[in-house]
Order: structure tokens, then sequence, then C-alpha cells
């Protein structure tokens, strides 16, 4: 990749779309090189001694809160609920406020850094060794086209069902 070669080594994300547990709702997880980000940050809290940690994260449920598009909530741009970040995870237990991973998101033309990770229920954790992760600009947005189809489908799905 172009910022490979730069020095800047780029991180790919995808974004799972999952039946939450056994509720009939959709989360989103993002998965960063390979690797679900619920089960990175468990492993960083974990390993650094924080507690609680473990299995304490889970998706952002589109149905539970209003994220506004997508591409705007993955672009830093949708909330001010909670201060200038952004949240990336939510709590295990579907709510995205009761227990979720926050991230600064920057967006260039080539680039979007998430980094400045924190857990605002715990304001004494320290993050800066976990990320910061930045992907390429094309591939990101690639990524939330494919996640938007997705949310779009299932949710087209369960409103025939509905009606």
């Amino acid at each position: 990749m172009l910022w490979e070669d730069q020095g800047v080594v780029s991180n790919e994300i995808w974004f799972d779309c999952q039946q939450h547990g056994d509720r009939d709702v959709l989360e989103i997880v993002p998965r960063i090189d390979g690797t679900p980000l619920t089960d990175l940050i468990d492993r960083f809290e974990t390993d650094a001694g924080m507690q609680p940690a473990g299995n304490a994260y889970g998706g952002l449920i589109p149905r539970f809160f209003r994220f506004g598009p997508l591409e705007d909530h993955f672009h830093g741009l949708s909330t001010g609920a909670m201060g200038p970040k952004t949240p990336v995870l939510g709590c295990e237990c579907g709510e995205w406020g009761c227990w979720p991973l926050m991230s600064s998101i920057t967006v260039t033309a080539e680039l979007v850094t998430w980094d400045s990770f924190e857990q605002p229920h715990r304001k004494t954790r320290d993050y800066a060794a976990f990320g910061p992760f930045r992907f390429d600009r094309h591939q990101y947005d690639d990524a939330l086209q494919i996640l938007s189809t997705a949310i779009g489908s299932a949710t087209g799905n369960a409103n025939k069902e509905d009606g």
C-alpha cells in the first residue's frame, strides 16, 4: 500500500454485521487485520491488569440507538453525546452507553486513524499503547459501503417479515 511505502503502517478494517446473542437485532463489530475489535480490546485490558476486563464489550446496535448514517458515524461525525469521541464498541449487554469504547476518528483524503481510545466510565485507565489504527481511506470507505448494504438488506428483510 502507498502508506506502507512511506513508512506508515496501514491496518485493514471490515465491519462484521451479526445477530446479537439471542436477540433479534444486528450488531456491528469492527474487525481490524482479521481480528474482532472486541477481542483486541479484551486482550489489551486483560494483559494490562484492568478490572473489569474480558467479555465486557459488544458491537454497536443501530436499532437501539440512532447513530445516523453509518458513514458519518464511522467518520467521527455523528455523536456529541459523550464528547468529541465516537463509540466504536458498546457494552456486551447491547447498550452502547453502558460500557463504550470511545475513539478519536480522524479522516483525511488518504487515511482514517482511530486513536486516543478511552473507557469513559474509567477515566484513569491508560489506553496510550492501544492503537493507533490507521486505515487506507479507500479500503475503509469500501468496508463502510459493504456494511451499509448489509444493514440495509437486513433491515429490508426484517421490515418485509413484519408486514
